[in-house]
């Protein structure tokens, strides 16, 4: 009785291991995760439309302000972009009473896009309304962003946040 217990454990041992085999370690699962994001925001970026929404703020010379409001971004498009974020710092030419902040629509030109192994960087340059602005766009493929914005009237300013897919406007009736 024990013989046969022993051969049908035996059987039962070479069918069940091929199934552990085939089962993905935790460092396979999230490297398939990271290369599908990594796809997922060049696939973005190569579009030319996205939203860098910011999260942090860091002026020329100054320390790392949290931003509270998540209503703090740049729309990314060919044909249009628009941008409304803070600005903490100095400026040189601003029109008396505005809000201070960077607010700007435009279409960007000489957009440059230059991808290496950890991340892409966006380059162009925007005509507003007052002022000229050159935005430096740092992806990573995780899908975090680092923006730095110089200007001719305003000392330059960098913005930490992320990237995501622009949201659509619902139509309300």
């Amino acid at each position: 009785m024990s013989v046969k217990l022993s051969i049908l454990l035996a059987f039962s041992c070479l069918f069940t291991l091929p199934a552990f085999a085939q089962e993905k370690s935790k460092k396979e699962l999230k490297a398939e995760q990271e290369l599908k994001k990594q796809k997922e925001i060049e696939a973005l970026i190569d579009s030319k439309n996205f939203a860098f929404e910011a999260q942090k703020a860091t002026p020329q010379g100054g320390r790392l302000l949290n931003l509270d409001y998540n209503t703090y971004f740049l729309k990314f498009n060919e044909a249009n972009t628009t941008c409304d974020l803070p600005f903490f710092g100095r400026a040189y030419n601003v029109a008396y009473g505005g809000d201070g902040g960077i607010k700007f629509e435009g279409v960007p030109e000489n957009t440059r896009i230059e991808k290496s192994k950890k991340k892409i960087i966006v380059r162009s340059t925007v005509k507003g309304k007052n002022d000229v602005y050159d935005l430096l766009l740092t992806v990573f493929f995780n899908g975090d962003a680092s923006l730095s914005v110089n200007s001719n009237n305003r000392a330059p300013i960098s913005y930490d946040g992320v990237v995501e897919a622009p949201k659509t406007d619902e139509v309300k009736k």
